[in-house]
């Protein structure tokens, strides 16, 4: 479970980077946008805020996974982070990262463009 605690918090540096991402470039690109150019900056916006979320908090998932393990020598969140970084060094903590990329940020962009068209079709500034 703890594990899955440490999870959350990719949860929350994603939106935290992604607001501040989106309020950059609605400040940059004020007055000079179209609904389409709306969503691919917030499509572009998702896809940095997850980049960068997932490589911070990648750790937790190899953590989770290899708790999942039965009969292993991997008992508890942090003695498992602890002997897979002595095992296996940086890249053991990081394995498979590759993957949850490609899987990730497509998902990403395209979940937090079509949640900004949400709030905007539910709002009264349009």
């Amino acid at each position: 479970i703890t594990a899955s605690y440490y999870g959350m918090a990719e949860t929350v540096i994603h939106f935290v980077i992604y607001e501040a991402i989106k309020a950059r470039l609605q400040e940059r690109y004020s007055g000079d946008s179209t609904n389409w150019t709306d969503f691919l900056r917030c499509m572009v916006a998702g896809a940095t805020s997850k980049t960068i979320a997932t490589c911070v908090a990648y750790p937790h998932e190899v953590a989770r996974t290899r708790l999942r393990e039965e009969g292993t020598k991997y008992r508890s969140f942090f003695q498992t982070l602890l002997v897979v970084y002595k095992e296996e060094g940086r890249a053991g903590l990081y394995r498979g990262i590759g993957t949850q990329l490609v899987r990730q940020i497509p998902n990403t962009a395209i979940m937090m463009a079509t949640y900004e068209l949400v709030v905007y079709l539910f709002s009264d500034s349009h």
